[in-house]
């Protein structure tokens, strides 16, 4: 039996929601795996959430609005993380993220549970472990464990910090229908597109005013997400959920969806608004955080 890396650290961890504000497919290879160039952010304060108990044996509960239906065992990629590190102990996971929803879910849970094990605060300098244990576990674990503005290439292998962006909200619009990554990538006819240029565009301190977010979202509206149209030929239900975000400065599926985003000044009567139309969607409005 292998013991922790390091004792615990925290008692509980969050798991922020991700959001891909780009998702470009520019290739596959050999084994199958595909390429991704993507521009990710977190939303400030929509998240799973962890606790931690001392135990003699690993095991895991669920709980929260979105529980049911999640694996309380190895299928469970926290179940699968804490063995990677040799935790042992009890873990809540209290699941307030849909899941099969394109905003991290499981990879951000397993992200905050090497975060909490391991002591690690290493931002964009993880160190080896961490980055075998977070890519033996998911392509977006690794840019979970950083949880800050990022970009995201290779197999998810390669993450670099963002350029300062402009402060802005996120509506998050989940139509309650779960989308299927595998099932998404097969209906992506063309699996070698354009990646976004070298060069992110420096728009302005997230501080700062919110004047540069109109440049920053046209620039946004010339970057794609592939998976988005046979996302949306698969479950048109996506299409629903982003004429709901019609009046957003840019509006787009985060991953391989279901959830779709869209960008505000200020989201909070968007939010409501989508709440009052489409009251059996999962609806929330937060931050970006910085």
């Amino acid at each position: 039996m292998r013991r922790p890396l390091s004792p615990l650290t925290k008692s509980d961890a969050r798991a922020a929601a991700k959001i891909n504000l780009t998702l470009h497919v520019t290739g596959q290879r050999a084994d199958g795996y595909h390429l991704l160039d993507s521009l990710v952010v977190f939303a400030e304060d929509v998240a799973d959430r962890l606790w931690f108990e001392t135990a003699d044996r690993l095991s895991l509960s669920v709980t929260g609005p979105m529980s049911h239906g999640v694996p309380r065992d190895a299928r469970n990629l926290v179940w699968r993380a804490a063995e990677a590190v040799g935790y042992r102990g009890h873990i809540t996971l209290e699941k307030n993220l849909p899941h099969g929803a394109g905003i991290g879910g499981g990879s951000a849970d397993a992200a905050a549970l090497l975060r909490a094990v391991t002591g690690a605060d290493e931002q964009f300098a993880p160190s080896q472990a961490m980055r075998a244990h977070a890519l033996s576990l998911g392509a977006d674990v690794l840019a979970c464990v950083v949880s800050a503005p990022l970009r995201m290439r290779g197999i998810g292998e390669i993450i670099d910090p963002l350029p300062p962006l402009p402060a802005f909200d996120l509506v998050l619009v989940n139509p309650g229908v779960e989308a299927r990554t595998s099932a998404v990538f097969e209906a992506l006819e063309c699996k070698a597109n354009g990646p976004m240029r070298q060069d992110i565009p420096q728009f302005s301190d997230h501080s700062a005013a919110d004047a540069d977010l109109p440049a920053f979202c046209d620039w946004l509206g010339n970057q794609r997400n592939d998976l988005e149209a046979p996302a949306c030929i698969l479950f048109p239900q996506i299409n629903e959920a982003l004429d709901a975000l019609s009046d957003a400065l840019i509006a787009r599926m985060s991953g391989s969806g279901s959830t779709c985003f869209g960008i505000y000044g200020d989201g909070r009567s968007a939010a409501e608004r989508i709440r009052r139309d489409h009251p059996n969607w999962w609806v929330v409005s937060s931050k970006a955080a910085s």
